[in-house]
């Protein structure tokens, strides 16, 4: 059994973004910005609403975010 190499996140997204773009064959991609935040936004709240027991002040200062922000991002995701 081979050990994978922990790479940095931001390598891991980078690599995927890039393929991503290959896949289009030369198409131009359209919103691309609001595409990699909603694949990322999401499992990043539900992981970190999980890992502070889903106590939204304590999620919010593990983001680095407002409260009220949170709920905003929670709510727009469909996760309250």
């Amino acid at each position: 059994m081979s050990k994978k190499k922990n790479r940095p996140f931001a390598e891991c997204v980078g690599h995927s973004l890039k393929r991503y773009l290959k896949d289009l064959n030369g198409e131009a991609p359209a919103d691309l910005y609001d595409m990699v935040i909603s694949q990322v936004e999401k499992p990043l709240l539900e992981l970190v609403m999980k890992r502070a027991s889903n106590n939204q002040s304590r999620a919010a200062q593990m983001l680095g975010i407002n409260r009220n922000t949170l709920r905003k991002k929670l709510h727009d995701n469909g996760l309250i």
